[in-house]
């Protein structure tokens, strides 16, 4: 429920034991990273912000670059190792830490949130909203921002997005995990708009970097 974000190879003794010390390190550091926990998702009403750091040299400048009284930590979402930074409670607020660390660090980062109060239920067996007379073509989405929808198998939620966004709605995969369109823009604005109106109505929400967005349907039709 809340909503996700992007990851990133005859010598002298000497030498050789120097190179077998790199070799040695770089096992080490992939090691650790497989060991990395799963993310906790958001508090209702919190807003999260999940900053794509695949490598310790990231999570070290990202560290640097925050202040103290901001908790990090090191995780995993979906495939992106991430660093998790909680406890925003305004989108204003998560939207201008993220413009922070891109500006500072050079690192982009997922806005996701979960709504106060929802009825939906998670369930294992994810099914592919219906479509009629649509095409299937799979194909990136290019510069700008999506607002994601987790439908936990609800299909359904759909049409009632469609009269929220007052637009068609998209199927889309990201992170290899299916998800609804609501809002693909070039539009910093009209991007945060649209998360901060659907989680005020109860759903699950992802602010993202569209280049990594697979685009599966244009348009869901129940």
């Amino acid at each position: 429920m809340y909503q996700i974000v992007m990851r990133i190879t005859t010598l002298s003794s000497a030498l050789v034991l120097a190179i077998a010390s790199l070799i040695g390190g770089k096992i080490s550091s992939v090691t650790a990273q497989k060991n990395i926990p799963v993310c906790q998702p958001p508090t209702a009403g919190e807003y999260l912000l999940l900053v794509v750091s695949p490598t310790q040299d990231n999570q070290t400048q990202l560290r640097r670059a925050l202040p103290t009284e901001l908790k990090t930590t090191t995780c995993r979402y979906l495939n992106d190792t991430v660093t998790r930074i909680g406890g925003f409670n305004k989108i204003d607020d998560a939207n201008r830490w993220a413009r922070y660390v891109n500006s500072i660090v050079g690192l982009s980062a997922i806005i996701t949130t979960r709504p106060t109060t929802t009825t939906t239920t998670t369930t294992t067996n994810v099914q592919q909203p219906r479509s009629q007379a649509v095409s299937y073509n799979p194909q990136s989405l290019g510069t700008g921002y999506a607002v994601l929808v987790d439908y936990f198998n609800r299909p359904e939620l759909a049409t009632q997005l469609q009269q929220i966004v007052e637009g068609d709605v998209g199927f889309v995969s990201y992170g290899q995990r299916p998800y609804l369109l609501a809002v693909y823009t070039t539009n910093q604005k009209e991007a945060y708009n649209t998360l901060q109106k659907l989680n005020d109505r109860g759903f699950s929400t992802y602010l993202v970097d569209s280049r990594k967005v697979l685009l599966l349907r244009s348009v869901v039709r129940l």
